[in-house]
């Protein structure tokens, strides 16, 4: 959880709305609606129609979300508070990416490495067993 910033405003009510809140703390907390729905007691009905803007829940339902998906209830209102980190942008998202291929290299390089030690491994393993019959 993260207190969201004043420069940006990904999650504040003039880009988003409490459903798209709703939704995008749901699923960081990997849970689907269904899910959702069993764990606060209500319909699945009822969960599209909070996500969709349809419908509101109730104050002891909002206060059950919020603690279910870890967020603050004025978050999940107004996009202020405690809530969701802002999405990475394109510039985080590449120099992950950039980073998380260098590592899938070198994991490469490793396992090929080791692939050879094994099969040199296994063939002294083998003169030794034709040695002791």
């Amino acid at each position: 959880m993260t207190e969201t910033s004043v420069s940006t405003d990904w999650y504040s009510g003039e880009h988003a709305t409490f459903g798209d809140r709703l939704t995008a703390a749901r699923e960081a907390q990997g849970l689907d609606q269904a899910t959702l729905a069993r764990r606060l007691g209500v319909r699945l009905k009822t969960i599209e129609g909070w996500e969709n803007d349809s419908s509101e829940p109730r104050a002891n339902k909002l206060q059950m979300v919020a603690g279910l998906l870890n967020v603050s209830i004025r978050w999940l209102l107004t996009g202020e508070g405690e809530g969701l980190a802002e999405p990475a942008t394109e510039e985080e998202l590449a120099e992950d990416a950039a980073a998380l291929l260098s590592d899938l290299r070198s994991m490469r390089q490793q396992m090929t490495q080791m692939t050879t030690r094994i099969g040199r491994a296994e063939k002294r393993l083998r003169v030794l067993m034709k040695e002791v019959l």
